[in-house]
C-alpha cells in the first residue's frame, strides 16, 4: 500500500488514452498496473519498464523484445497485446486485462494437484507454446508465475520479456539472460544456444511440481541448482507421490531429458502423449522400462543441503526467519545469469585423484624374509594407532556437525533471527527481552535510514538469551545535487553532473524547439537530490527530424502483407482482432492516419477481422392497451430459449409503451409473450422478425390487445346509460366489457 501510495505512475494518462488506476503486480523489470482505456472505455494491463532499468540497453532490449513477440502471437492461451509506447522518457506494453491469479499462487493454495487438472492446464500450456514455436519464438522464461488462471480455468501463458526469435540465432552465439533457476533447462543453465526444447523442459518442470507440490531440484542456492539442472538425475516423481500413474511419469521424465534430442521434439509432440494418456491413463509408453515390472526402483528425495532435520519452532525467537542470503541477487522471481562464478564444490576434478599401482620388483628374498619376521607388531601397532586417531577424528567432527547444525541448540539457546532491513526501535522492542541489541556504527548504505544492514551473529546460529548483538544501522543513502542543466552544451552538463559523482546515460531525440547538441531534458529533472552514482539520463537534441516515413494506408490490405509493407519502412506494427463480417486477416482500421508524417520505429495498431460477424443489438418496441393495468414482463424466445426480456413494467408508469433489446448477427424469427406478474398467466403476442445486420425488428403477426386481455391484463369499465320514455324511465343496468356483445337488460322505473 505504501508503494502503491508513492507511484508515481498511478493516475497519468499514457498517450492521452491509457489512464493508470491500480498496481496489480511487480515483475523482475517491470510493474504491470490495471488501466482504463477511454477511448474504446474498457480495462486494459499496462506493463512499464521500471525506472532503474530504463537506462539498461539489455533490458530495454529484453523489453522491446517481448513487444514483438506478443505483437506476432494471436492464440487463445497468450496474452493479447493491444498497443505498445517506447518514448525517451517511459517504455510500456498496454495487454488484455486478466480477471485472475497466477498458476503459481493457485498451486501453493492446492498443493498436489489431480492428474486431470494437471494435464488440462498444461495441454493449454503446450498449446500457446506451439502456436509461438510455430512463428519462431521461444519464450525461455516458463514458470507458474508468468502464467495466469482464469476463474473458469483458462490458462494464458505471458511475459515473453526474455523471448528469443529463432530466426536470429545465426547473429548471436549464446544467451546470457535465462530463465527462472528452478525450471531453466540444462542448455540454458549452461549458456547454450535455446530453441523449443528448452521450453518444453520447463514445462516438464511444471508439470513435475504440479503432480508432486514439490521442485525437482531446490536449495538455497541457485548456483546449485543451476548445477543440479546440468548434471543431478530427477528424483522420481512417484518417490512423492506413490499413486502416480506410470505413464504421466514417464511423460515427465521424457520431458525433463538432459540432452534435448531425447526430449520431445515438439509441443505437438507432448501434446500427442499426454492425450493418450488421458484415453487410457494406466497405459505405458516404454520409454523407461525400469518403471514397469514387479519392483520400481527407489528414489530418495532431495534432502536440503542446509539442514537434514525439520525446522522446530520452538528453537527460534517468533517466525521461522528466511535464510541469511534470502533477497541476495538470484531471487525466485529475477532471471539467473550463466556468468556467476562457478563454485568449485559443485565443479570437481577427477583428474586430481589417481591410483599408484606400481609394485617394487627389485626387493630381494632375504629383505623380504627380514622384514616378514617384525610385520605382524608392526601392523598391530599400525592398527591400534588408526583406531585412536579416527576416534579423536570423529569426535572432532561430530563436535563441529553439532556447533554448525542449526538445529543443535541448548535449553538455554535459540535460533538468532535475521534482524536485515529491520528498523532497530522495531528489533528491540520485539527481540529485546532475549538479546541486547548494540550499534557499533551508523553508516551510509542502500537501506533506508535507521534499517539494520549487517549483524555479528548470523540468522539461525545458536545464540543465548541475553547475549549481545552487534549491529551497524544505516544512515540512509549519501545525496549529491543534481543541477537543472536544460539548454547546456552536452559536454558541459555532463561533466556537471559526473563531477557531482552521478552517472550519465546520453539519448539522443530530434526536436525542432532545441538546437543540436543542446540538453532538451534530463531524467530526473534538477535540481533534485540524489544518490552517489545513479544514472542520470540527459536527452540531447539531434535538431528538426527528416527521418520521417509517410504512413501509408493499410485498410482493406491483408493483415501479412500490411505488416510486411509496415516494417520495410521501418515502422513497429501491432495487430488487435476483432470481430467483423470481413474475410478473416483484412485490415479494418489504423491508429495513425494515412499520409501523417512519423519518426522511423513508430508503432502502428492495425484492426483485424477475425472473419466472425460482430453481434448488432436491436430494440424491439410494443404498444401497451391504455386500459393494461399489472405488473407485466415481455419475454422474446427462439427455439423454446429465452434471448431477451423487458423486466418487470407498470403500464401506468409506462407512457404507452415499452421495449427491450436484443442481440445477435443475421436474420431470425422470435416469438414475443406476454407475462402478468400478477397472476401468473401468459399468453403469445405474436412473431417478430429481428434483421441484426439493418438494426430492424418487423412484425409478422400479432395482436397485443388479444394478449393482454387474456391474462386479464385489462381494466374492467362500467357505462351508464338513461333515456326518456313517455310515462315512463328505462335505465341501462351496468355490463361488464367482454369480446361478446353485452347484453341488454330492461329495469323499469315506477313513477311514485
Amino acid at each position: 500500500m505504501e508503494k502503491e501510495r508513492n507511484d508515481k505512475n498511478i493516475g497519468k494518462k499514457l498517450d492521452g488514452r491509457y489512464e493508470i488506476t491500480e498496481l496489480i503486480g511487480e515483475g523482475g523489470m517491470a510493474d504491470v498496473y490495471r488501466a482504463t482505456d477511454v477511448v474504446d472505455n474498457k480495462t486494459v494491463a499496462v506493463k512499464i519498464l521500471k525506472k532503474e532499468f530504463a537506462e539498461n540497453e539489455e533490458f530495454l532490449r529484453r523489453f522491446r523484445n517481448e513487444s514483438k513477440a506478443i505483437a506476432v502471437l494471436s492464440h487463445p492461451n497468450i496474452v493479447k497485446i493491444f498497443d505498445v509506447g517506447f518514448s525517451e522518457r517511459i517504455q510500456f506494453i498496454v495487454m488484455e486485462y486478466i480477471d485472475g491469479i497466477t498458476l503459481n499462487e493457485y498451486m501453493e493454495q492446492q498443493g498436489q494437484l489431480g492428474w486431470k487438472d494437471a494435464v488440462h492446464f498444461i495441454l493449454q500450456i503446450l498449446r500457446a507454446l506451439q502456436h509461438a514455436h510455430s512463428k519462431g519464438i521461444v519464450h525461455r522464461d516458463i514458470k507458474p508465475q508468468n502464467i495466469m488462471m482464469l476463474r473458469d480455468g483458462t490458462i494464458k501463458v505471458m511475459d515473453f520479456g526474455i523471448a528469443k526469435f529463432a530466426r536470429e540465432d545465426g547473429k548471436t552465439g549464446t544467451d546470457k539472460a535465462i530463465g527462472t533457476v528452478h525450471y531453466i533447462s540444462p542448455e540454458q543453465a549452461r549458456g547454450g544456444a535455446t530453441d523449443a526444447k528448452s521450453d518444453i523442459y520447463s514445462v516438464g518442470v511444471m508439470l513435475y511440481e504440479m503432480l508432486t507440490a514439490k521442485k525437482p531440484f531446490d536449495t538455497d542456492n541457485p548456483v546449485s541448482i543451476a548445477v543440479m539442472h546440468m548434471q543431478a538425475k530427477v528424483p522420481m516423481p512417484h518417490t512423492f507421490r506413490p499413486d502416480l500413474q506410470i505413464g504421466l511419469e514417464e511423460i515427465i521424465l521424457k520431458a525433463m531429458e538432459k540432452d534435448p534430442k531425447d526430449r520431445y521434439q515438439s509441443a505437438r509432440d507432448m501434446m500427442d502423449d499426454l492425450q493418450t494418456f488421458k484415453e487410457n491413463p494406466d497405459g505405458v509408453f516404454g520409454y523407461y522400462p525400469e518403471l514397469f515390472g514387479d519392483t520400481v526402483p527407489e528414489e530418495e528425495p532431495m534432502e536440503d543441503e542446509r539442514n537434514n532435520t525439520p525446522y522446530n519452532p520452538d528453537d527460534a525467537f517468533g517466525e521461522e526467519y528466511p535464510p541469511e542470503d534470502e533477497g541476495a541477487y538470484y531471487g525466485d522471481e529475477e532471471p539467473y545469469y550463466d556468468d556467476a562464478p562457478q563454485d568449485e564444490e559443485y565443479y570437481g576434478d577427477e583428474d586430481d585423484v589417481y591410483y599408484d599401482d606400481e609394485d617394487d620388483d627389485e626387493d630381494d628374498e632375504e629383505e623380504y624374509e627380514e622384514s616378514r619376521s617384525l610385520f605382524v607388531p608392526i601392523l598391530s601397532a599400525v592398527i591400534i594407532v588408526v583406531i585412536v586417531v579416527a576416534a579423536v577424528l570423529f569426535t572432532q567432527v561430530l563436535s563441529k556437525m553439532l556447533r554448525n547444525d542449526d538445529n543443535a541448540v541448548t535449553a538455554e539457546e535459540k535460533l538468532m533471527p535475521s534482524l536485515i532491513g529491520m528498523d532497530f526501535e522495531e528489533a528491540r522492542l520485539q527481540f529485546g527481552d532475549q538479546i541486547n541489541l548494540k550499534i557499533i556504527s551508523s553508516e551510509y548504505s542502500e537501506y533506508e535510514k535507521d534499517k539494520i544492514f549487517d549483524q555479528d551473529i548470523k540468522p539461525n546460529d545458536p545464540v543465548k538469551k541475553g547475549a549481545t548483538v552487534n549491529v551497524k544501522v544505516s544512515l540512509g543513502a549519501r545525496k549529491v545535487s543534481l543541477p537543472d542543466v536544460r539548454g547546456w552544451d552536452f559536454e558541459t552538463a555532463r561533466t556537471q553532473i559526473q563531477n557531482a559523482g552521478l552517472q550519465v546515460d546520453k539519448r539522443t531525440s530530434y526536436d525542432p524547439e532545441v538546437e543540436e547538441g543542446k540538453v532538451i531534458s534530463t531524467d530526473p529533472e534538477g535540481p533534485c537530490e540524489l544518490t552517489p552514482g545513479e544514472f542520470v539520463r540527459v536527452t540531447v537534441s539531434k535538431g528538426k527530424n527528416t527521418d520521417t516515413v509517410v504512413v501509408p494506408t493499410f485498410l482493406q490490405m491483408q493483415w501479412d502483407l500490411a505488416r510486411t509493407s509496415a516494417e520495410s519502412l521501418g515502422l513497429v506494427v501491432g495487430k488487435e482482432d476483432v470481430d467483423d463480417s470481413s474475410p478473416e486477416g483484412t485490415v479494418l482500421q489504423q491508429n495513425v492516419d494515412p499520409g501523417e508524417e512519423v519518426s522511423e520505429g513508430t508503432p502502428i495498431m492495425l484492426k483485424v477481422s477475425t472473419g466472425k460477424a460482430k453481434a448488432q443489438s436491436v430494440r424491439v418496441n410494443f404498444a401497451i392497451p391504455p386500459t393494461a393495468a399489472g405488473l407485466f414482463k415481455i419475454v422474446l424466445y427462439e427455439g423454446g430459449a429465452e434471448m431477451a426480456n423487458t423486466s418487470q413494467f407498470n403500464p401506468e408508469y409506462a407512457n404507452g409503451m415499452t421495449s427491450l433489446t436484443v442481440e445477435g448477427t443475421g436474420t431470425h424469427d422470435m416469438i414475443a409473450m406476454l407475462f402478468n406478474e400478477s397472476n401468473g398467466k401468459e399468453a403469445r403476442i405474436g412473431t417478430y422478425r429481428i434483421d441484426f445486420e439493418s438494426g430492424s425488428s418487423t412484425p409478422l403477426s400479432y395482436d397485443i390487445n388479444g394478449a393482454f386481455d387474456s391474462v386479464d391484463g385489462l381494466k374492467k369499465t362500467t357505462t351508464a346509460v338513461t333515456t326518456t320514455l313517455p310515462a315512463q324511465t328505462t335505465t341501462l343496468a351496468p355490463v361488464p366489457q367482454t369480446d361478446q356483445p353485452p347484453v341488454q337488460t330492461d329495469a323499469t322505473a315506477q313513477p311514485e
